[in-house]
């Protein structure tokens, strides 16, 4: 199943009609939906596809001898499989040297396993060779650490590629091609559950309630239930530790000292594993927006919601799904659920305030929450050019005209608070529903409610 990903086909189609050779370099956690965005890629405009194993570096050639005999009914080559890598990236030079070819190396980082020179060979086929032909070259690896080594100033191929894609799980908006058969407010409550990864949200049926898909999830042989453990181990060392603190943000300790204080670790060993966390992209350090990144108010959200989920109902429990009795899980974790949702609904809001930027409906440069001491605001989103401030308050619960009115109000007593004297300033409210949202217009508010996200599906 292939849903969305137009931007990321876009991308990698222009460079496709350029006229040179291009090395791109697409990367991106597990799960994510590389390999079937290059699938995709390849069946709109042909190509050969190569997916490495976690084998013998003869045994990888030799796929790969075959695969390319193929594609260009070479039965010399089906006989004579490739020895060297040398011989593999002679015979693609000789391939593409009149036409575009597009070749795909999937899961590169296992071939660089088996052969650690790869890397040094490939650089000098490129420099010498390959970049002066039409190679469409694309290579792409699940291991975010190792692409990225790859990537880095001391690779040989450092400066060799002509673009790079780092794959990201899908957003609200996009995300919910996958289960269009949910409401609204049924998908807000998987989304918050899965996030955008397409895989987890393959593993949810929209046939079915969210309950009964907590039922298969909460069960010892569930890939949502295993996977968080594969994923984490595969990047981080020590991942007791690190298990420890995503443990406690899902929870809501935000800042470095409520962390601390939760996990009983040292503040050199926190600062070091959320620096691992962030570089990994699995968790993020928000300032007040109008901080700078190195003020000290810093929180620590988990970037996805499905960890931020696991870590919050399923890691505690490992114990009772182990046993067989995450049935037991299901009306606990549904009747806490409203509170979790919650603290998602705020990052689909600012999603859902992204996109009417997008569309032109607002312009800012800027946007993030606010905070000082015991007063917040979810989100506010700023044209510094032109001086205007959107403050927008986010409640995933049903409202009437009065609760709208009292939220408003106040969220005008704590833009006040902020300190941009002189700015024109607009205040906005999202919710799940808002009853007599008319009234709040007229007086000059900006309100907007799930039906809202529907237009912009």
């Amino acid at each position: 199943m292939f849903v969305n990903r137009i931007e990321e086909l876009e991308l990698m189609e222009g460079r496709l009609r350029s006229e040179r050779a291009e090395f791109i370099v697409v990367y991106g956690r597990r799960r994510i939906g590389k390999t079937a965005l290059l699938l995709e890629f390849i069946r709109r405009n042909g190509g050969i596809y190569l997916l490495a194993r976690e084998t013998s570096n003869a045994e990888n050639l030799r796929r790969f001898s075959e695969r390319l005999a193929e594609a260009f009914s070479d039965e010399l080559l089906r006989k004579n499989p490739f020895q060297s890598w040398d011989a593999f990236f002679e015979y693609i030079n000789q391939k593409s040297k009149e036409e575009r070819l597009v070749v795909v190396i999937d899961e590169f980082p296992y071939l660089v396993e088996g052969e650690r020179s790869l890397p040094s060979i490939l650089q000098e086929y490129w420099d010498l060779k390959l970049s002066k032909g039409k190679l469409f070259l694309i290579i792409c690896g699940s291991s975010v650490s190792m692409m990225e080594k790859l990537l880095g100033y001391r690779s040989p191929i450092y400066g060799r590629r002509t673009g790079q894609l780092k794959l990201h799980p899908l957003d609200f908006f996009d995300a919910r091609g996958f289960l269009p058969k949910y409401s609204m407010e049924e998908f807000v409550k998987a989304y918050s559950i899965l996030g955008g990864t397409p895989a987890y949200l393959l593993e949810f049926s929209d046939d079915s309630s969210l309950e009964e898909n907590l039922r298969n999830y909460f069960k010892p042989d569930s890939f949502l239930y295993s996977d968080a453990y594969f994923i984490l181990r595969e990047e981080l060392d020590e991942p007791r530790n690190y298990f420890a603190i995503m443990e406690a943000i899902a929870r809501g300790k935000t800042t470095l000292g409520d962390i601390m204080a939760e996990t009983g670790l040292e503040r050199s060993l926190v600062a070091k594993y959320l620096s691992v966390l962030i570089e990994l992209e699995l968790v993020r350090r928000e300032t007040p927006i109008t901080a700078g990144r190195s003020s000290r108010k810093g929180r620590y959200y988990i970037n996805d919601p499905y960890f931020t989920f696991w870590f919050r109902y399923v890691h505690p429990n490992v114990d009772v799904i182990e046993t067989n009795r995450g049935e037991l899980l299901v009306g606990r974790v549904m009747k806490d659920l409203p509170a979790h949702v919650g603290r998602i609904f705020e990052d689909v809001a600012r999603q859902f305030i992204l996109r009417l930027n997008r569309a032109g409906v607002f312009r800012f440069t800027k946007i993030g929450r606010w905070w000082h001491r015991d007063e917040e605001i979810d989100l506010v989103a700023l044209d510094e050019g032109e001086r205007k401030a959107l403050f927008v308050e986010v409640k995933w619960r049903e409202l009437d005209e009065k609760d709208g009115s009292r939220i408003l109000r106040d969220l005008e007593r704590k833009s006040e608070l902020v300190g941009l004297d002189g700015w024109e300033k607009s205040y906005g409210l999202v919710a799940k529903k808002i009853a007599g949202r008319e009234e709040l217009e007229r007086e000059g508010f900006l309100v907007w409610d799930l039906k809202d996200f529907e237009k912009l599906m």
